[in-house]
């Protein structure tokens, strides 16, 4: 895209804010160009956002009906799968998978616990309940 095409429509979703895209000068040159960001961009974004929400509701019915552990929710909350819930903690996938069992979970030494609690930025007691 060529440096006076870039978006500058704004989108809700930043805030605001700027971000830096990738433009071609007048030299032909690539340059980085501040935009406000575009509609279609806005459109996309939010609809990614309401989808990760709507996961995370979805695992606090499932942990209210006894089926998930909160590990289910806080990862979703957190807009995290289990791989990268795995990275992050350290514990391999299978793992991780094993541990949003609500009857392993319940199980898991403070120790595991503290490693979830620091990926999801969170504390233990926090990582234990639903938020009201």
């Amino acid at each position: 895209m060529d440096l006076d095409a870039v978006p500058q429509e704004g989108n809700a979703t930043l805030g605001g804010h700027r971000k830096a895209v990738y433009a071609r000068d007048a030299n032909g040159r690539m340059v980085i160009a501040p935009s406000k960001g575009w509609e279609a961009e806005e459109i996309v974004t939010s609809n990614a956002v309401d989808t990760l929400h709507a996961l995370a509701e979805e695992a606090r019915q499932r942990v209210q009906a006894g089926t998930a552990s909160t590990l289910e929710y806080w990862m979703c909350a957190r807009r995290m799968d289990v791989p990268l819930l795995s990275q992050t903690s350290g514990f391999w996938q299978w793992r991780v998978k094993r541990h949003l069992r609500p009857e392993v979970f319940a199980t898991l030494t403070d120790k595991h616990l503290q490693r979830y609690a620091d990926a999801l930025g969170l504390s233990i007691p926090e990582l234990r309940k639903l938020p009201s």
